[in-house]
């Protein structure tokens, strides 16, 4: 995937333009800007195993939780997320906020974004943008480098990875991941 396309989830609203991606910074950084719609949601708290982020709020503003506290990071205004950071963010503002966001290393996160959008545009999420449990258990499990959720342990996760996994052979979740991955260019 080459830098400077753009992928839009029409669940969330949310519009990513990758700046630097994985082919570009040789698996050293991987650089967006991310528009977050106003009165959006807050997604599932999450964390990064081995990756730091890094956002500078370009406009608007952007409400952030980090392990139990919550604050609103307004224009010129940068914070940084080092691994095992526990986090959420989305916008409760009335406007549009864009943000910077540099990730170090990236690891599968262009892939995850890539699938997670394509997933959404073709109608196989919930209005939030989560799928169905079985396909999210195994996009956990196979972003776990990149991405985990906060309520879902790695024991738990691998258990019920074991249990649905003659329902993802059935489903062919991994010929149809693949080609989710690929970017979804928005115009």
């Amino acid at each position: 995937m080459s830098a400077n396309y753009q992928i839009t989830n029409q669940a969330t609203g949310q519009v990513i333009k990758f700046i630097k991606s994985n082919k570009d910074a040789n698996n050293g950084l991987l650089e967006m800007e991310a528009v977050y719609a106003a009165f959006s949601d807050e997604p599932p708290l999450h964390y990064h195993p081995i990756q730091k982020e890094v956002f500078n709020v370009l406009a608007g503003e952007l409400t952030v939780r980090m392990n139990a506290e919550i604050k609103i990071y307004k224009k010129g205004e940068e914070f940084c997320i080092e691994p095992g950071v526990h986090h959420s963010m989305w916008n409760s503002g009335y406007l549009d906020t864009m943000v910077s966001w540099k990730i170090f290393p990236p690891l599968q996160t262009e892939a995850f974004l890539n699938t997670l959008t394509n997933l959404a545009n073709e109608g196989k999420t919930n209005k939030a943008g989560i799928p169905p449990l079985p396909l999210m258990l195994y996009l956990l499990n196979r972003y776990r480098n990149s991405f985990r959720l906060s309520k879902l342990s790695k024991i738990t996760l691998s258990v019920l990875y074991l249990f649905f996994y003659p329902f993802f052979l059935l489903m062919r979740y991994r010929s149809k991941i693949a080609t989710m991955q690929s970017c979804s260019v928005s115009e």
